[in-house]
């Protein structure tokens, strides 16, 4: 089963290499999902994804509070409405794909938008 695991993390570090690249798949998803692969075959490469300088933090907010920077919500929010008006007005996709598309889209919209923006304070 490990090599099960660490093959899946392995891919998933692969669809979030290139949803970095294309606007059109996300990338922090699919970190989450190998963070969670590599959990169950290679605490090493865990803790390295974890700990990473540039997702780390990214991956280390949503595991302790579900935030998602309001960074992170304007970028993913600008790059689907982008995608969605390109799929929509400039491809021969049948309609139901973009029907399609657009709730899938509109959803994943919602979901980022109903995360807090910030950790919460402590009252101490």
């Amino acid at each position: 089963m490990k090599i099960f695991y660490c093959s899946i993390a392995w891919l998933f570090i692969l669809l979030a290499t290139i949803g970095a690249l294309l606007p059109v798949m996300p990338t922090t998803p699919f970190l989450l999902l190998a963070l969670w692969a590599f959990s169950n075959c290679s605490q090493r490469f865990h803790n390295l994804l974890y700990n990473h300088k540039i997702f780390g933090p990214t991956i280390q907010r949503w595991h302790k509070y579900h935030v998602i920077s309001i960074y992170a919500k304007t970028l993913s929010i600008s790059m689907m409405s982008i995608s969605l008006i390109m799929i929509i007005f400039f491809t021969e996709y049948h309609y139901s794909f973009k029907i399609i598309t657009f709730v899938i889209m509109t959803y994943g919209a919602y979901f980022v938008l109903s995360k807090p923006s910030k950790p919460p304070e402590n009252k101490s």
